[in-house]
C-alpha cells in the first residue's frame, strides 16, 4: 500500500469541502463615507443656525434694539438710493429738453431737402426724434416770444433759416457722447451752424454725479457702522459666555465649532436689520408719494417716487446678512483666541 506524501492536515484539507470565505467589507459603505461627512457637516451648521436664533429670541428686547439700529443704518443709504433713482428719472426727462441740438440749415436749403435730412437723422441709433421748423414757423415763434411783431412786419424777407431740432436717444445725452454727435451733425453739408446749451447739460450731470457719489460714501460709512454694531454685540455675547467657552474647549471643542453660533447670530442680526430697513424705507416712500404726486400735478408733471423693487429688496437683505456675517467673523476671530483654558 502506497503512502500519501505530505502531512495529514494537508490531506484532510484536500479531501474536506471548501470552507466558506470570510465576507470582505462592502465597498459601498466606504463610498458612502464622504456623503456621511457632508451630512454631518450640514447637520452641525443647521443646529448652530437654529441655536443662534433661539439665543436671540431668549433676549428679544436687546436683540430687537440691536436690529433696529442696524435697520436704521441700512435704511439711510437705501432711502437715498430710492430718491436718487427718482431724481435720475426726473433728470432724464430734463435731458431730453436740455440736450436738444438745434441745426440751423443753410439759406438755400429747400423744404424737401430739409425733410429728407430729418428722415435720415431719425434713422441714427443715437437720435430719438427730429422736429422740422420751417422759416415761416421760426418767424412766427420769434414774433410771439420777442414781442417785436410790429418791427418785424417791416422786413421785406424772412431772415430766419429752417431749423432741425434733434433729440438724442435715451442714454446718449451725456456730455461726452453729445460732443461726438454735435461734431457729426456740424459736418453735414446742409448745416450752417449748431446750438446746444452745454452749460445746463454739464450742470445737470454734475449734480447727478455728485448725488451718486454722496450716496456711495454715505453707504460706505454706514456699512462700517453696521460692522462695529454687530462686532460689539458679538463681543458682549462672547464675554457673557466666557466660562461656557472655556469648558467647551476643555472637552475638546474646536474653534470652528465654538465660532458657528456667533457667526450665525451675526447673520440673523443683519437679516433682521435688513427687514427693518425695508419697512422704514417703504413706509417713508409710501407716506411721501401722495404729497409728491400732488406737487408734481401742480407743475403738470407725471413725476412719481421710485419704490423699492424686488431686486433692491434682495440686495438689502443680502448686504445686511453679509455685513452681519463679516462683523461677527471679525469679532469672534479677535476675541475668541484670547479665551483659553487655564
Amino acid at each position: 500500500m502506497k503512502r500519501t506524501r505530505g502531512s495529514p492536515r494537508r490531506a484532510m484539507e484536500s479531501t474536506s469541502p471548501a470552507a466558506p470565505a470570510v465576507a470582505k467589507p462592502r465597498a459601498a459603505s466606504r463610498d458612502s463615507m464622504p456623503w456621511l461627512g457632508i451630512e454631518n457637516y450640514l447637520i452641525h451648521h443647521l443646529r448652530a443656525l437654529f441655536a443662534s436664533l433661539g439665543s436671540l429670541l431668549r433676549t428679544p428686547f436687546a436683540s430687537l434694539m440691536t436690529a433696529v439700529v442696524i435697520g436704521v443704518a441700512l435704511a439711510l443709504p437705501s432711502g437715498f438710493h430710492a430718491l436718487l433713482l427718482s431724481v435720475q428719472s426726473l433728470a432724464s426727462g430734463w435731458e431730453g429738453e436740455v440736450a436738444q441740438v438745434s441745426l440751423f440749415l443753410k439759406p438755400d436749403i429747400k423744404a424737401d431737402t430739409a425733410r429728407n435730412l430729418a428722415w435720415r437723422l431719425r434713422s441714427m441709433d443715437d437720435v430719438a426724434g427730429v422736429r422740422y421748423i420751417s422759416p415761416q414757423q421760426a418767424l412766427e415763434e420769434f414774433q410771439r416770444s420777442s414781442g417785436l411783431s410790429d418791427a418785424l412786419a417791416y422786413l421785406d424777407d424772412n431772415p430766419l433759416p429752417a431749423v432741425l431740432v434733434v433729440k438724442p436717444a435715451e442714454g446718449f445725452a451725456r456730455p461726452e457722447v453729445m460732443r461726438d454727435l454735435v461734431k457729426r451733425l456740424q459736418a453735414l453739408p446742409e448745416v450752417e451752424s449748431t446750438q446746444l446749451d452745454w452749460a445746463w447739460l454739464e450742470r445737470l450731470h454734475a449734480l447727478v454725479a455728485l448725488a451718486d457719489r454722496a450716496m456711495a460714501w454715505v453707504g460706505v460709512v454706514l456699512a462700517v457702522a453696521v460692522l462695529f454694531i454687530v462686532g460689539n454685540t458679538i463681543r458682549l455675547a462672547i464675554e457673557n459666555r466666557r466660562e461656557e467657552i472655556i469648558i467647551t474647549k476643555l472637552v475638546g471643542a474646536t474653534d470652528a465649532f465654538i465660532r458657528r453660533p456667533f457667526i450665525y447670530g451675526g447673520i440673523w442680526y443683519g437679516l433682521t436689520g435688513g427687514l427693518i430697513a425695508l419697512i422704514i424705507v417703504d413706509g417713508v416712500l409710501w407716506g411721501m408719494s401722495g404729497p409728491v404726486a400732488r406737487l408734481a400735478a401742480l407743475y403738470k408733471s407725471d413725476f412719481q417716487l421710485a419704490m423699492i423693487g424686488a431686486g433692491e429688496t434682495l440686495l438689502i437683505l443680502v448686504v445686511g446678512a453679509f455685513l452681519g456675517w463679516l462683523g461677527a467673523w471679525v469679532a469672534v476671530g479677535r476675541h475668541l483666541r484670547h479665551i483659553e483654558p487655564g
